[in-house]
Protein backbone atom coordinates (compact mmCIF):
# COMPACT_ATOMS: atom_id res chain seq x y z
CA UNK A 1 0.00 0.00 0.00
CA UNK A 2 2.67 2.38 0.52
CA UNK A 3 4.50 2.12 -2.21
CA UNK A 4 0.80 2.26 -4.29
CA UNK A 5 0.89 5.68 -2.28
CA UNK A 6 4.51 6.90 -3.13
CA UNK A 7 3.93 6.13 -6.81
CA UNK A 8 0.25 8.45 -6.97
CA UNK A 9 2.24 10.92 -5.24
CA UNK A 10 5.27 10.88 -7.69
CA UNK A 11 2.48 11.30 -10.37
CA UNK A 12 0.95 13.99 -8.81
CA UNK A 13 4.40 15.49 -8.80
CA UNK A 14 4.61 14.94 -12.15
CA UNK A 15 1.42 16.54 -13.07
CA UNK A 16 2.15 19.52 -10.60
CA UNK A 17 5.34 20.04 -12.79
CA UNK A 18 3.98 20.00 -16.15
CA UNK A 19 1.25 22.11 -14.92
CA UNK A 20 3.56 24.90 -13.36
CA UNK A 21 6.08 24.34 -16.47
CA UNK A 22 3.31 25.13 -18.96
CA UNK A 23 2.57 28.68 -17.92
CA UNK A 24 5.96 29.29 -17.71
CA UNK A 25 6.74 28.05 -21.49
CA UNK A 26 4.15 29.69 -22.91
CA UNK A 27 4.90 33.28 -21.18
CA UNK A 28 8.47 32.89 -22.54
CA UNK A 29 7.11 31.49 -25.87
CA UNK A 30 5.47 34.80 -26.27
CA UNK A 31 8.71 36.78 -25.26
CA UNK A 32 11.33 35.08 -27.60
CA UNK A 33 9.03 32.71 -29.76
CA UNK A 34 8.42 28.98 -29.49
CA UNK A 35 11.51 27.73 -31.08
CA UNK A 36 13.63 29.59 -29.18
CA UNK A 37 11.84 28.84 -25.99
CA UNK A 38 12.13 25.43 -26.71
CA UNK A 39 15.78 25.44 -27.32
CA UNK A 40 15.87 27.17 -23.92
CA UNK A 41 13.69 25.04 -21.91
CA UNK A 42 15.27 21.59 -23.76
CA UNK A 43 18.61 23.21 -22.83
CA UNK A 44 17.83 23.07 -19.18
CA UNK A 45 16.34 19.26 -18.93
CA UNK A 46 19.48 18.58 -21.06
CA UNK A 47 21.30 19.85 -18.13
CA UNK A 48 19.40 18.96 -15.47
CA UNK A 49 19.19 14.93 -16.44
CA UNK A 50 22.94 15.55 -17.31
CA UNK A 51 23.64 16.11 -13.63
CA UNK A 52 20.70 12.93 -12.59
CA UNK A 53 22.65 10.80 -15.05
CA UNK A 54 26.28 11.03 -13.87
CA UNK A 55 24.58 11.30 -10.42
CA UNK A 56 23.41 7.87 -10.89
CA UNK A 57 26.57 6.71 -12.30
CA UNK A 58 25.91 6.35 -15.84
CA UNK A 59 22.64 3.77 -15.85
CA UNK A 60 22.70 1.74 -19.10
CA UNK A 61 23.76 4.47 -21.00
CA UNK A 62 26.54 2.23 -23.01
CA UNK A 63 23.33 0.57 -24.60
CA UNK A 64 21.36 3.48 -26.40
CA UNK A 65 22.78 1.95 -29.94
CA UNK A 66 20.42 -1.03 -28.71
CA UNK A 67 17.27 0.92 -28.55
CA UNK A 68 14.38 0.79 -31.50
CA UNK A 69 14.30 4.00 -33.50
CA UNK A 70 11.05 5.12 -32.48
CA UNK A 71 12.60 5.47 -28.59
CA UNK A 72 15.66 7.57 -30.12
CA UNK A 73 13.32 10.21 -31.68
CA UNK A 74 10.68 10.30 -29.06
CA UNK A 75 12.04 13.48 -27.60
CA UNK A 76 10.05 15.44 -31.04
CA UNK A 77 7.48 14.73 -29.04
CA UNK A 78 8.29 16.67 -26.39
CA UNK A 79 8.46 19.44 -28.74
CA UNK A 80 5.22 18.78 -29.95
CA UNK A 81 3.97 19.35 -26.55
CA UNK A 82 5.95 22.39 -25.84
CA UNK A 83 4.79 23.82 -29.23
CA UNK A 84 1.52 22.70 -28.38
CA UNK A 85 1.43 24.60 -25.00
CA UNK A 86 2.55 27.55 -26.41
CA UNK A 87 -0.04 28.22 -28.89
CA UNK A 88 -3.26 27.12 -27.22
CA UNK A 89 -2.07 28.57 -23.23
CA UNK A 90 -2.23 32.01 -24.85
CA UNK A 91 -5.36 31.84 -26.89
CA UNK A 92 -7.34 29.60 -24.49
CA UNK A 93 -5.92 30.04 -20.99
CA UNK A 94 -3.75 27.69 -18.49
CA UNK A 95 -7.39 25.08 -17.58
CA UNK A 96 -8.08 24.68 -21.06
CA UNK A 97 -4.96 23.82 -22.38
CA UNK A 98 -3.53 21.82 -19.95
CA UNK A 99 -7.06 20.18 -19.97
CA UNK A 100 -6.74 19.48 -23.84
CA UNK A 101 -3.04 17.91 -23.04
CA UNK A 102 -4.91 15.84 -20.25
CA UNK A 103 -7.24 14.83 -22.38
CA UNK A 104 -5.01 13.45 -25.37
CA UNK A 105 -2.40 12.02 -23.20
CA UNK A 106 -5.39 9.84 -21.47
CA UNK A 107 -6.60 8.98 -25.00
CA UNK A 108 -3.14 7.80 -26.29
CA UNK A 109 -2.80 5.83 -22.87
CA UNK A 110 -5.98 4.04 -23.45
CA UNK A 111 -4.87 3.08 -27.39
CA UNK A 112 -1.55 2.25 -26.38
CA UNK A 113 -3.24 -0.06 -23.69
CA UNK A 114 -5.34 -1.98 -25.82
CA UNK A 115 -2.96 -2.78 -28.46
CA UNK A 116 -0.25 -3.24 -25.47
CA UNK A 117 2.38 -1.07 -27.39
CA UNK A 118 5.41 -0.18 -26.22
CA UNK A 119 5.77 -2.64 -23.93
CA UNK A 120 2.79 -1.47 -21.88
CA UNK A 121 0.09 -4.20 -20.22
CA UNK A 122 -2.57 -4.52 -22.39
CA UNK A 123 -6.18 -3.49 -21.12
CA UNK A 124 -9.15 -4.21 -22.93
CA UNK A 125 -11.57 -0.95 -24.63
CA UNK A 126 -14.46 -1.54 -22.81
CA UNK A 127 -17.21 0.01 -22.57
CA UNK A 128 -16.06 1.69 -19.18
CA UNK A 129 -12.92 3.43 -20.53
CA UNK A 130 -15.43 3.89 -23.76
CA UNK A 131 -17.80 6.17 -21.29
CA UNK A 132 -14.29 7.65 -19.03
CA UNK A 133 -13.25 9.23 -22.49
CA UNK A 134 -16.57 10.74 -23.72
CA UNK A 135 -16.29 12.02 -19.96
CA UNK A 136 -13.47 13.82 -20.35
CA UNK A 137 -14.35 15.19 -23.35
CA UNK A 138 -17.56 16.55 -22.37
CA UNK A 139 -14.96 17.97 -19.34
CA UNK A 140 -12.59 19.43 -21.89
CA UNK A 141 -15.57 21.19 -23.93
CA UNK A 142 -17.54 22.72 -20.43
CA UNK A 143 -13.64 23.84 -19.69
CA UNK A 144 -13.11 25.59 -23.19
CA UNK A 145 -16.64 26.99 -23.70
Amino acid sequence: MLDLMITVAIGLIGGIAVGTQAPIAAAMSQRVGGAASSVIVHAGGLVASLLLLFGRGGEGMSQWRELPWYMLGCGALGLVLYLTISHTMPKLGAVAAIALIIIGQLVAGVVIDSLGAFGAVPKALDLTRLVGIGVLLLGAYLVIK
